[in-house]
């Protein structure tokens, strides 16, 4: 990859030989494993327990789709994955990847007094507050749209499930609500393009959990699933044929193949230096992780969020002789995300070499160091 500003057109000879010196570095959060032993819920984790990470949890639609990918035999019906009934209910929001969110904003609720009642497992906003509500219900609606970060209002009315999959197939979800600034926007939304008082969000209540403790709340389900037929179906199932993609909820004591994850990048809570944390993810992972899209930044910032120190080493250094950042495999830093104050100037050289890292609170912008600060680090596992 060449990434050429004009301000840096004297440097791209010398940046067309790095890229092409150095192989790229991609990053992959998590990798899925298909195992073809036909074993109930509970042996087929123990297995993804004991070989990989654990059995495969989903944050999106792209995640589907590489677990589908992982599955090698065109016979197989069904896999299991890390999705299980507690007893414990719980709300969440229907676009269920954690890296959508940052600190505890995925907590935030807006509840009208008296609200939640028991009314139903989904929520409308009515107006600006919310409410609990029957899921049956029809209602106008409010999409999310990742691409534009926009929020789109739709005036046909559905039952909650259906404007789920209505806002998944023209854009990302239906609408999260991350803070008070958020809800007013939404407000104003609605009170422009509705005259109903009521429109779904994309809050939801469940007692699914995923088996490695992960916070995503994406749910795939296939019509009119879970059921819970029987009174006993309290694992879950994709389905990799009819259906493709698509969530069933079944008996845990049932046969069937797996499909596990295991992550590629490593939170190590450590306080080294950024050559001993280079040092330390050679010897025992594959690299210091580099960040090269928005989609692995979003990886990054969900691993950093649990570090012990208020940044976390990253494979970025800065290379004086051409004021230039670069990954540690020779990649041009293309994708960006640096604070203010930090990565874009010129950077003092006469005395130790500067390093990137990230900051596990706030937005989590990257930030320019001295190398021999202490710091936990994130390697990833990844030989791509």
């Amino acid at each position: 990859m060449v990434c050429i500003s004009s301000e840096m057109e004297q440097k791209a000879f010398i940046t067309f030989i790095l890229s092409a010196v150095f192989s790229s570095s991609s990053c992959v959060a998590r990798q899925y494993h298909f195992v073809n032993q036909n074993l109930s819920w509970t042996e087929a984790q123990r297995y993804c327990r004991e070989n990989y990470t654990d059995l495969a949890t989903i944050n999106n639609k792209n995640d589907i789709e590489d677990l589908l990918k992982s599955v090698n035999d065109g016979q197989i019906q069904q896999v299991w994955i890390g999705l299980q009934k507690t007893d414990s209910y719980k709300w969440k929001w229907s676009l269920g990847d954690p890296a959508f969110y940052t600190g505890n904003n995925s907590q935030y609720r807006n509840w009208k007094p008296g609200q939640p009642n028991g009314d139903g497992d989904c929520s409308n906003m009515n107006p600006g507050q919310w409410n609990d509500y029957g899921c049956n219900n029809n209602l106008p609606f409010i999409c999310y749209n990742d691409s534009s970060k926009g929020f789109i209002p739709v005036l046909q009315t559905m039952t909650w499930r259906a404007a789920q999959n209505y806002c998944r197939e023209n854009h990302t979800d239906l609408v999260s609500v991350r803070n008070q600034n958020e809800n007013e926007q939404i407000d104003n939304i609605r009170i422009n393009a509705f005259t109903t008082s009521g429109v779904w969000i994309g809050l939801f209540r469940d007692s699914w959990e995923w088996s490695d403790q992960s916070n995503s709340s994406f749910r795939n389900w296939r019509k009119n699933k879970p059921d819970n037929s029987g009174g006993n179906e309290n694992c879950a199932l994709v389905w990799v044929k009819s259906d493709r993609g698509q969530w069933s909820d079944w008996t845990c004591d049932s046969k069937s193949q797996f499909v596990c994850h295991e992550d590629k990048l490593v939170l190590i809570k450590q306080n080294l230096s950024w050559n001993e944390a280079l040092k330390y993810c050679r010897e025992n992972h594959v690299d210091l992780v580099s960040v090269n899209s928005e989609q692995i930044q979003r990886r990054v910032m969900n691993v950093a969020r649990k570090a012990s120190t208020a940044e976390v080493w990253l494979g970025l250094h800065h290379y004086c002789a051409m004021n230039m950042w670069i990954w540690l495999r020779g990649e041009v830093v293309c994708y960006q995300n640096w604070a203010a104050g930090h990565g874009t100037g010129v950077e003092d050289c006469r005395y130790e070499p500067r390093v990137g890292a990230v900051q596990s609170g706030g937005d989590q912008r990257w930030i320019s160091l001295p190398q021999t600060h202490k710091l936990n680090f994130i390697c990833t596992n990844s030989e791509d």
